[in-house]
């Protein structure tokens, strides 16, 4: 960490990366697509980790090269459907001290999920880790196809958020936040790098003892 943070009212998590790594479970779901349609395209682990955090236009434009937009989108319709149910069976790897850590920083602060990812797999992230109690909101690209920043906006608008932090595993996350105008707070066992943030945590239980001891 490098600076001294004023206590804030709530805590925006990203998702992948920060509070758990389905990258598996993600791949999956694009090879059964595309093994149901005959495609010949096999997706790999460090391939798609790398693509964390990305916005799905461009994701499935690096995937799908050879493919027009329209197909694409089709393409990527059918994947998220599945991968409701995948994630309901395969779940992910939930970081350590996570749900732990959500349930302790519940009791000081509103938290929030906002990612870059599909409309509903959120939903079937909360619903799966089972921390639906200490989730105030959650808002995903897919609901508007806007970048991070103006949805962290919507959120503060929404409920009234006066301090908001960002927290997240990516340089992207960090730009994201800047424009948006609120702290970023960076966690670096996730996929991504950077130097940019105003603070950092290499693990969620750090991270956690760090805000509940704000006052």
């Amino acid at each position: 960490m490098i600076y001294t943070m004023q206590k804030p009212d709530s805590l925006i998590f990203d998702m992948d990366g920060t509070l758990w790594d389905a990258v598996d479970t993600y791949a999956q779901s694009w090879n059964n697509v595309f093994q149901d349609m005959g495609i010949d395209i096999v997706v790999e682990r460090d391939n798609l980790a790398r693509m964390v955090g990305w916005e799905g236009k461009k994701v499935i434009k690096e995937l799908m090269p050879d493919f027009d937009d329209e197909k694409r989108q089709q393409i990527y319709a059918t994947v998220n459907a599945g991968r409701h149910s995948l994630i309901a069976t395969m779940g992910g790897t939930l970081y350590d001290g996570v749900r732990e850590g959500l349930h302790q920083l519940a009791t000081k602060y509103d938290l929030f999920i906002l990612s870059n990812c599909a409309k509903g797999i959120i939903r079937s992230f909360i619903d799966w880790a089972g921390i639906d109690e200490h989730i105030k909101d959650e808002f995903a690209y897919g609901v508007n196809y806007m970048p991070k920043n103006h949805n962290i906006k919507l959120l503060a608008e929404k409920h009234g958020l006066k301090n908001p932090v960002y927290i997240g595993d990516t340089l992207g996350d960090g730009e994201q936040s800047r424009i948006a105008g609120i702290p970023f707070v960076f966690v670096s066992y996730g996929f991504g790098e950077t130097d940019d943030y105003d603070m950092k945590f290499d693990n969620f239980r750090d991270l956690t003892e760090y805000f509940m001891g704000l006052e």
